[in-house]
């Protein structure tokens, strides 16, 4: 087994026991609460920066769970690095902003593809090359929601660089939204996308660049078509939701 260690996530094979399925997530902090939701005996393996792994053990497998950080660059980081050890499957588990005025707060977003509103992806692959998730990740995300109880939506979702004017907020420190953004979330509800986030584009984009599988699974913190502000108490349940139903789908893509 080879000794290289990756550079910025600081693990090897021989430190990720050759695991082949990985949860992206981007706060580090909940990076154990994914973990030990796996496994109880999971453990830390590195925490470089924005980057913290921890390991743990499902029906045999090693799992891995890797912080991104917020956005495209780091997020491809944390991919190519992953998929360089051997990862073939990735499910991003996020919170996320809705759009559409039926969607609630608590509500699992299921991205089937991404609007590319990245920089990221476009060093993978062409801006023509479509964001889409793996079937087999999407399906089993569908059937773990749909076993859970949970409420929840699958389409598209538009992911973007920046928090503020990408996702056309105007409480930023200048409030204002260059031109060509003006208007922007108005025509992404017109075309059915679901919600905003930041890591999706990339993720999708570089996973079928690479040959590997990837899907997302988001709880939504805010509806922005009745509120900006997110309220602290919804976000534990939301992503309890999110976390739910990913390792619920870990279920069905690793035999039993």
């Amino acid at each position: 087994m080879s000794l290289k260690q990756v550079y910025h996530l600081g693990l090897s094979k021989r430190k990720t026991r050759g695991a082949r399925f990985a949860f992206l997530t981007g706060p580090p902090e909940r990076v154990p609460e994914i973990a030990k939701a796996i496994n109880s005996k999971s453990r830390e393996l590195a925490w470089i920066r924005e980057f913290r792994t921890w390991s743990g053990e499902f029906r045999g497998e090693p799992v891995l769970v890797t912080s991104t950080g917020i956005g495209g660059p780091s997020t491809s980081i944390a991919i190519d690095e992953l998929a360089q050890l051997g990862v073939k499957t990735f499910i991003r588990i996020g919170t996320t902003g809705a759009i559409q005025e039926d969607i609630e707060v608590g509500d699992v977003i299921i991205t089937t593809g991404s609007v590319r509103l990245d920089g990221a992806s476009t060093h993978y692959a062409p801006i023509e090359y479509p964001a889409v998730a793996d079937y087999e990740v999407t399906h089993a995300l569908v059937k773990a929601a749909k076993e859970s109880g949970l409420k929840f939506r699958v389409g598209i979702t538009a992911s973007t660089d920046t928090f503020y004017p990408g996702q056309e907020r105007y409480d930023s420190c200048s409030g204002y939204v260059v031109k060509r953004l003006q208007g922007s979330m108005k025509e992404w509800q017109k075309l059915h996308v679901l919600n905003y986030e930041m890591e999706s584009s990339a993720l999708l984009t570089i996973a079928a660049a690479l040959g590997l599988k990837a899907g997302c699974v988001t709880g939504v913190v805010v509806n922005r078509t009745r509120r900006e502000g997110i309220k602290q108490r919804d976000v534990k349940v939301v992503e309890e939701n999110a976390i739910t139903v990913a390792i619920k789908a870990m279920e069905f893509l690793i035999p039993g």
